[in-house]
């Protein structure tokens, strides 16, 4: 592939690719108002419709009191499609804008998700443009937007499995880690935990009682135990609640637990030890609900090779990216669970995902634009034809 006369020619629009940004950080899209969501999405499908033509097929999954999830497809020369994959919801709440609007300043800019990760759609949408305006060929792209990641995808995720399935790459424009690819992230879960006990007076009667404080205890001091640094694994018990008063044995009590795992061994050690959970004394009860909310995405050779990819077409431009491995997930470990070759943070170059010094690299706009072009157009059938 050309990647320099992709980047070139993203350059040459810079102040477009900009405004573009622009007006998308100035809808506020927080992932718990399905109204703003909403209308977030409609401006996003008529800048696509704008920016690239025509789609062959569209298709929308209601999200109810979450965010929609949207399927465009659009014709390529190729066997089988390309998904790039993105999420337009954000984790600021409305009328953050009002205190922090859109800003500007020199080669960078500023604002409510505008790194996590509305700079990554645009780079998506602006690179299959380039490829349409410097004389390469695309395979058949699906772009899936979805409004629910920052919770956790719920409605999106069977979305994105079935976009998924049979595509030859996806390409997930989540920020990148100071530039580099995520080819690695952690799995998560969530489980919560529910103890049953008995009750009495504590002054009184406390032999007829039956502490679930007591057990819940022993069971976080088990779960804590877990741990371990070298594998990289967490388990955090982080929500606790029970009992009524001091001077009653607790009936009941509750915890929420978070996991991170970097292997499928892991996850499969986690589980062992949540269902060998038990209660010492047997008048009492426990129960263990919740899940595994995003697999693990561990670097798989296809994972490799596409990275290898953005990695020589980045060297053109006298780039290197590199490689990370992230404790956070995003919906690539739906992806990467399926077996399909899938590339994170091919997005934005910044910082601040989530807090207030969020920001993008303006320059690296159209550099990650030109690579993310040029990866997709590897997949097109006749991709030499314009290239190397």
């Amino acid at each position: 592939m050309d990647v320099r006369a992709l980047h070139d020619w993203l350059s040459a629009h810079r102040d477009l690719l900009v405004a573009d940004l622009g007006e998308l950080v100035g809808l506020e899209t927080p992932s718990d108002d399905p109204a703003l969501l909403a209308r977030g999405l409609d401006w996003l499908e008529t800048w696509v419709g704008e920016r690239l033509g025509a789609t062959t097929r569209r298709s929308l999954t209601a999200g109810g009191r979450h965010g929609s999830a949207l399927v465009l497809e659009f014709a390529g020369d190729g066997a089988a499609p390309v998904v790039l994959l993105g999420h337009y919801d954000t984790v600021w709440p409305a009328g953050t804008l009002a205190e922090w609007p859109y800003t500007v300043d020199g080669d960078t800019a500023s604002g409510p998700g505008v790194f996590d990760m509305k700079a990554g759609l645009v780079q998506a949408v602006w690179g299959l443009r380039a490829l349409a305006h410097t004389g390469h060929e695309a395979p058949p792209v699906r772009l899936v937007l979805t409004g629910d990641e920052e919770i956790g995808s719920p409605v999106s995720r069977p979305v994105i499995e079935r976009a998924c399935a049979d595509a030859a790459a996806v390409l997930v424009f989540e920020g990148s880690a100071s530039g580099a690819l995520k080819t690695a992230r952690k799995g998560v879960g969530i489980f919560e935990l529910t103890v049953t006990g008995r009750e009495a007076h504590a002054g009184l009667e406390p032999e007829k009682g039956a502490s679930a404080i007591d057990e819940l205890a022993r069971a976080v001091l088990a779960l804590h135990a877990l741990n371990d640094r070298e594998t990289g694994t967490s388990v955090n018990v982080g929500l606790v609640r029970g009992g009524t008063a001091s001077n009653v044995v607790a009936g009941r009590a509750w915890a929420q637990v978070d996991v991170r795992v970097r292997s499928r061994a892991e996850e499969s050690r986690i589980d062992a030890a949540l269902t060998a959970l038990s209660t010492r004394d047997s008048r009492a009860g426990l129960r263990i609900a919740g899940g595994w909310n995003r697999p693990v995405m561990e670097r798989s050779e296809g994972i490799a090779a596409l990275a290898a990819l953005a990695e020589a077409a980045a060297g053109r431009l006298g780039r290197t990216l590199g490689e990370a491995a992230v404790g956070g997930a995003s919906d690539g470990n739906f992806v990467a669970a399926l077996g399909v070759a899938v590339l994170d943070g091919i997005g934005a170059v910044g910082d601040g995902a989530h807090a207030r010094h969020e920001h993008v690299s303006i320059p690296a706009l159209a550099e990650r634009a030109a690579v993310a072009a040029a990866v997709i157009g590897r997949f097109a059938r006749d991709s030499r034809r314009a290239g190397e």
